[in-house]
């Protein structure tokens, strides 16, 4: 196997390093700018609006880096596809501070640092991302077959056990196998010497962004219980954003409820009962998309599931589902506490009950309140079958064992990018 030189690994290694890279952003971004601009340090400081410019500027580098980091340490995630939205919301961020506390700040200079800061990112990871490719040192015990591997990770089998020279290695095991003492002994002289070391469950579940549904897993609290500060957190965010979000979407709404009366008889919108944070039921809203002598049952389990292709649908359904429009309307839901901008999708009472008789702590997904969008749906779209069904539960437990605000902030920039996509949509 060809092994990239030394030298290059170090260097990729140390430009993949947080300090190192808000130290480049810093130097480019910050100085670099200030130095065009006003030619000397000195001269910056005695110009109006330059501190502030030159603080809030530095702390959006810093934000910015951070959310990258944290957004695309989940699976199926690329860097570069992350930069300008982790940007543009780190700016945003400083810039709506300093307009709020009606600080001065020099317009020219913080746009160009906001410009230099995003080039410099594109062209660091044109850079890493081909050079950058996650080893993984796998101790025998691991059963790897029948999985499906991803191409950006390298994965090699230890045959004897000795910590691997490449400093950048990660070691897989499987900690629920009684290993002999010399693969043991290894495992600690690896993590002693600045290793990570996995259990192999853990990677499995930050490639694959799903969860074992075998039994019930603890979240990285070591509890079953959420990130709780979060959770308050995330009801404030949601009460306040649909407060402001809601008159501007209200055009929105007359123009398309003008729609769906003019394309088929029926009521604009559809209600039905749903099961939300804590098994609790409610009716959630939406407008409607399926023709008025068609709407699903509410105790059928298989007619409650929309098919591909359904004829139900009418055109301007299929229109309102491809780019979640339909969905809008929960806002309401939202509003009221039943439910959240992002969480696992709240389902038909009679499904619910199919579900939770089929799997024994299915009732778990109901920890947290439901959403509109989730990490199930960014990932997987809709789903019609028990299998696949059994994998959003998956991807549904993944989501809260990693209950944060990181993970909301991706899949609300996946949102974003499947409304005009179309993905997964029935």
């Amino acid at each position: 196997m060809i092994r990239e030189p030394k030298m290059r690994q170090m260097r990729v290694s140390a430009l993949n390093a947080l300090s190192a890279q808000f130290l480049i952003g810093f130097c480019g971004a910050i100085l670099f700018p200030a130095f065009i601009r006003y030619g000397d340090f000195d001269t910056a400081l005695k110009s109006s609006g330059f501190p502030c410019s030159f603080v809030g500027a530095s702390v959006a580098i810093a934000l910015a880096i951070l959310m990258l980091r944290r957004v695309t340490a989940y699976p199926g995630t690329r860097t570069f596809g992350y930069i300008l939205p982790s940007f543009i919301g780190a700016f945003g961020l400083v810039l709506a501070v300093l307009f709020a506390l009606r600080l001065e700040y020099g317009r020219i200079y913080f746009a160009s640092t906001f410009v230099a800061s995003i080039a410099i990112f594109f062209i660091l990871s044109i850079y890493l991302n081909p050079r950058t490719r996650r080893r993984f040192y796998v101790v025998p015990g691991f059963d790897m077959e029948g999985l499906t591997l991803p191409d950006d990770v390298e994965w090699l089998r230890m045959r004897s056990p000795a910590v691997p020279e490449d400093r950048s290695a990660f070691i897989v095991a499987d900690f629920r196998r009684d290993h002999p003492a010399d693969w043991e002994r290894m495992l600690a002289e690896a993590a002693v010497q600045g290793h990570t070391v996995f259990h192999s469950k853990q990677v499995l579940e930050s490639l694959t962004g799903r969860v074992s549904i075998e039994h019930l897993s603890e979240n990285n609290f070591g509890s079953l219980l959420p990130n709780l500060a979060w959770r308050k957190a995330k009801r404030v965010i949601d009460l306040l954003s649909a407060i402001l979000i809601l008159p501007l979407l209200c055009p929105l709404f007359l123009i398309v409820g003008l729609w769906i009366k003019l394309d088929s008889p029926g009521p604009i919108f559809f209600c039905q009962t749903r099961i939300g944070a804590g098994g609790q039921r409610f009716r959630i809203v939406k407008f409607r998309t399926m023709r008025q002598a068609a709407q699903k049952s509410e105790t059928d389990p298989e007619a409650a599931m929309t098919r591909d292709n359904d004829e139900r649908i009418t055109r301007a359904g299929r229109w309102l589902r491809r780019n979640r429009i339909d969905e809008l309307p929960q806002i309401f839901n939202i509003i009221r506490g039943e439910m959240s901008w992002i969480g696992p999708r709240p389902e038909v009472e009679s499904l619910s009950k199919w579900y939770d008789a089929e799997i024994p702590f299915y009732i778990y997904r109901h920890i947290v309140r439901p959403g509109i969008t989730g990490w199930a749906q960014v990932n997987q779209g809709h789903v019609t079958d028990i299998p696949a069904v059994d994998r959003k539960l998956q991807y549904d437990f993944y989501y809260i064992k990693n209950f944060s605000l990181w993970i909301d902030i991706l899949i609300a920039l996946r949102t974003a990018k499947i409304a005009v996509t179309g993905f997964g949509a029935r």
